[in-house]
């Protein structure tokens, strides 16, 4: 069990087998290799967002989405030696995350399609990588979700 005492959820406690290892550390931080998702259960379906919770920063938490939820054909191309150390993994395994750009102009909210977190459900080994695919680090997602939230098909 791991404690942390986050900026944004207080104290929490984190089974082991709820830590996701990004051996690498992500994007800007190596040093952060330990993390949690956190997500309210009341909410949770399609177009959920989530949060990337740091065990070794309390202070440091990422809103993340399933692209799934935003773009039903996303599939990033990335490259074996990318994968490698999140070692077998059947596509049945595979969990994709991207980041969520929230700025003071909520309608300008985005998500990242362009460095996606590749997580192995059956080990909890992550990595996050810049992949070559033509997908944008800016992608608009403010009415999709309330589209989602009101009920609307979208895609």
């Amino acid at each position: 069990m791991m404690k942390a005492n986050t900026r944004l959820f207080g104290k929490i406690d984190i089974a082991d087998d709820k830590i996701i290892k990004f051996k690498e550390g992500i994007i800007g931080f190596p040093g952060l290799q330990n993390f949690t998702l956190i997500h309210d259960e009341e909410k949770e379906g399609q177009g959920s967002i989530k949060w990337l919770q740091s065990m070794d920063d309390p202070a440091f938490a990422m809103p993340v989405i399933n692209p799934l939820d935003i773009l039903t054909d996303y599939m990033p191309n990335a490259s074996e030696e990318g994968l490698e150390s999140l070692g077998h993994m059947p596509i049945e395994s595979t969990f994709i995350l991207v980041t969520i750009t929230v700025p003071k102009d909520i309608q300008k909210m985005s998500v990242n399609l362009k460095a996606p977190f590749i997580i192995n459900m059956d080990n909890l080994h992550g990595v996050q990588i810049i992949i070559e695919d033509d997908y944008p680090v800016k992608y608009m997602i403010y009415d999709i979700l309330n589209k989602k939230k009101a009920g609307e098909q979208t895609c």
